[in-house]
């Protein structure tokens, strides 16, 4: 049973931005990695998915991208089913590692890639490519090779080529991973302007507490407890249960 900390007090009724309904995903060599899994993301939120290795975190991703289907439940995003294999430009997903998702020339090319894929015009592509590099702050790499840059402009590189599509949701999937202090210090403050509605999957807990509100935590492929950031990663006894440390900031 999933445990709830610190309830948020009631609002007002509004459309999800992401509901999902007694997920199930299984793997030919490793069935049930995602188990009965039921949560709710209202538009606006910022929140963190924590959990031990093997807990079912991109396993999570994938289904919400329509890349892994569900065994079983249902995923809806701003009121519309997500289907495997349907392109939804309105959910963007960084990968753990940027350079997997960089393969163009230049960075330009790199971010402006989505846009065009999506039928829009030319102008329409260099109004959003010019817009997202300037928000991520990297119009000076605009022509640079993406393969010489350092890893967190390549994290940043990554982060505007899914941003020129618009997508409403965004999911990061251990994003200060390959990160030195300054970079992650700079995708922190980033994050923390951004609009979009985030899910952020991290081992980094102090990370996660300085961007996100709300917690859930996922353990053997199952929802455990889901609440305030605080509520959640502050209880050590919680934390050592499913294998976590309680983050340093939050010791007394």
């Amino acid at each position: 049973m999933t445990q709830r900390i610190e309830a948020y007090p009631p609002k007002t009724v509004t459309q999800s931005a992401l509901q999902l309904s007694e997920l199930c995903c299984s793997y030919p060599d490793r069935p049930d990695v995602l188990q009965q899994v039921s949560l709710e993301i209202k538009p606006g939120e910022r929140v963190g998915l924590i959990g031990p290795n093997g807990a079912g975190k991109t396993t999570l991703f994938l289904a919400i991208c329509g890349v892994l289907p569900p065994k079983q439940g249902d995923i809806t995003s701003f009121g519309k089913a997500v289907r495997t294999g349907e392109f939804r430009p309105e959910i963007g997903l960084l990968f753990q590692n940027p350079t997997d998702q960089l393969f163009s020339m230049s960075v330009r090319d790199d971010v402006a890639f989505g846009p065009m894929n999506m039928g829009l015009s030319e102008l329409d592509v260099q109004e959003r490519v010019s817009a997202v590099l300037e928000l991520t702050g990297i119009s000076d790499l605009a022509d640079c090779p993406p393969h010489h840059l350092s890893g967190g402009q390549k994290q940043m590189v990554a982060i505007a080529a899914i941003l020129a599509m618009r997508p409403r949701i965004m999911l990061y999937d251990e994003p200060s991973a390959s990160l030195d202090i300054r970079a992650r210090r700079r995708l922190i403050q980033f994050l923390q302007q951004c609009q979009e509605t985030l899910l952020i999957s991290a081992h980094d807990l102090e990370f996660i507490l300085e961007v996100c509100d709300r917690v859930i935590l996922l353990d053997e492929g199952r929802v455990v407890a889901d609440g305030t950031a605080q509520a959640i990663m502050g209880n050590q006894d919680l934390m050592e249960a499913h294998g976590l440390e309680k983050p340093y900031s939050l010791i007394s």
